[in-house]
């Protein structure tokens, strides 16, 4: 298994110049008081930008940079720093940033009442936004799926309280005995809605709303019933009437839903931008945030899940998505640390792991807390095949030119174990062939290769791996055959991702002062 050796400059230096020069410095707000944990970014042009945290007196350090000109900014909460410019050369005595987070005047304001960017239109899915190779982008684009799909369930959260206590069969009986009774019929729609039973709970809760059509928790129950139905149209219609008599964020965020349902992203994007203006909540910045990810308008979501994470910093779903915003954005070490301070806000909830198991594999190198919180998450959950193999990558990642053989060893053991827990696992067959493969042991590997195409067969590099290793042995008609099956799959997935792309729309975005972009 090989893994790409492009690296920050903060981390690596090239071979061609000495790795001796170093910028360190301090984060201050304006009264003087040092910040801590403050995000400070150097950037140097043509490389990739780095990313540091301050410590509890404010400090911060890049060390191992190459002699050059970087600029160096912090930001935290809402304030930023200016933008400085440091010459760095090899010398005793590395420059020293003194950065100071200026407040703002409108602070109080919403984020959402001046946003630095418009949604102009859609654009061809070539015009892609994000940057890395196509792993990479694969990666994030499954991110940007797994982001929406961690949006909270309506039903059982923005719905009044009900009749929880009470049985469906005493409901239906109540309704049956007083048939033109409004709150006899609210009560039974809302109990099937909250159970997830949308077209039962449509008919009481029409009945409800004939009686009493101006009732707005009735009607917007009945929104939510024909959406989880699969009316849009009901469900629009519905939605439509209540915002002609009313400007509710809750309303314009189902709208939003709506729209995107009904295939029209841009105004689905507005809706939700509307719902926060409105209402700055949690839920309405994930859903504002998650549609700017899932139409590939990366640095906006990042930037509405960034002010969400402000606004609402015990969110763990809110710093995942930022990290798979900034990890789509090519800010490899930052969404390292986002993801790992979801983790840490909600060390049970398997996503911000699994996310993190993800970049990393992708990214150009290893990344910054992730092994150590993969080792938590296998920790805490041996059982779960996912928390072993991931574990079990970052500790491979790891071993560069110099292989420890204990760790080698322990993780032949996470990927024995991965495997063993799910047989259906693919994944965990192949790396534990490449690790045989590593080692020269055609025979094992063969057998591994084997085992993860029985588990996954379109498991693409399972059957390239496994022509490699029937031509070690000699093999060469074999292994012929797992090449041509490896092409058919490829070219096959390769068509499924276009068509794909083609079916999300990708969001042409404006910059405040500056021409569209993609």
């Amino acid at each position: 298994m090989s893994f790409s050796t492009g690296v920050s400059v903060a981390q690596k230096a090239s071979s061609e110049h000495p790795v001796s020069a170093e910028v360190r410095g301090i984060v201050v707000d304006s009264t003087g008081k040092p910040i801590n944990e403050a995000t400070v970014r150097l950037k140097r042009n043509g490389s990739p930008d780095s990313v540091a945290m301050t410590n509890a007196t404010g400090g911060f350090a890049f060390p191992g940079l190459q002699a050059g000109t970087y600029e160096v900014s912090a930001e935290k909460s809402g304030h930023s720093s200016g933008v400085v410019s440091v010459d760095v050369l090899k010398q005793e005595h590395p420059p020293n940033v003194h950065l100071v987070l200026n407040s703002s005047a409108d602070e109080g304001m919403a984020f959402a009442d001046k946003p630095n960017f418009t949604v102009a239109g859609i654009t061809d899915w070539t015009a892609v936004g994000g940057h890395g190779s196509d792993a990479s982008l694969r990666t994030s684009e499954t991110l940007a799926r797994e982001t929406t799909s961690l949006k909270a369930n309506r039903s059982g959260s923005a719905i009044s309280a009900g009749v929880a206590g009470e049985t469906e069969a005493r409901l239906r009986a109540a309704v049956a005995a007083t048939p033109a009774s409004f709150e006899a019929n609210h009560q039974l729609g809302e109990f099937c809605l909250r159970k997830g039973s949308y077209r039962e709970a449509i008919s009481p809760l029409e009945t409800a709303y004939k009686i009493d059509p101006v009732n707005y928790g009735n009607e917007y129950d009945l929104v939510l019933a024909y959406e989880g139905a699969g009316d849009v149209s009901q469900a629009r219609g519905h939605t439509q009437k209540l915002l002609a008599h009313e400007e509710n964020a809750d309303l314009h965020r189902v709208s939003g839903d709506l729209d995107e349902k009904m295939g029209d992203s841009v105004a689905a994007e507005r809706e939700y931008e509307q719902a926060v203006r409105l209402d700055p909540s949690e839920e309405n910045y994930f859903a504002w945030g998650s549609e700017l990810l899932m139409h590939r308008a990366v640095w906006p979501a990042a930037e509405v899940f960034r002010k969400g994470s402000e606004a609402h910093p015990k969110s763990a779903r809110m710093l995942a998505a930022l990290g798979a915003s900034l990890f789509a954005s090519a800010l490899y070490d930052e969404a390292a640390l986002r993801l790992c301070n979801a983790s840490d806000l909600n060390p049970a909830d398997p996503a911000p792991y699994v996310f993190l198991g993800k970049i990393d594999m992708a990214a150009p190198e290893p990344l910054q807390c992730v092994e150590q919180k993969l080792k938590r998450f296998a920790e805490q959950e041996p059982s779960d095949p996912r928390s072993n193999y991931y574990y079990a990558m970052a500790i491979w990642k790891r071993q560069k030119d110099s292989v420890n053989s204990q760790d080698m060893q322990q993780v032949d053991g996470l990927l024995t174990k991965a495997a063993a827990e799910d047989p259906k696992f693919g994944e965990a067959y192949l790396q534990l062939g490449n690790l045989y493969a590593e080692e020269h042991d055609s025979a094992k590997a063969i057998s591994f290769y084997a085992r993860a195409i029985e588990a996954s067969p379109q498991l693409s590099e399972a059957h390239y791996r496994l022509g490699v290793a029937y031509e070690r042995v000699g093999e060469s008609s074999k292994a012929k055959a797992e090449f041509q099956l490896h092409d058919e799959i490829e070219k096959a997935q390769a068509a499924a991702v276009e068509r794909q792309r083609q079916e999300v729309k990708q969001f042409l975005v404006v910059l405040q002062g500056k021409p569209a972009v993609h």
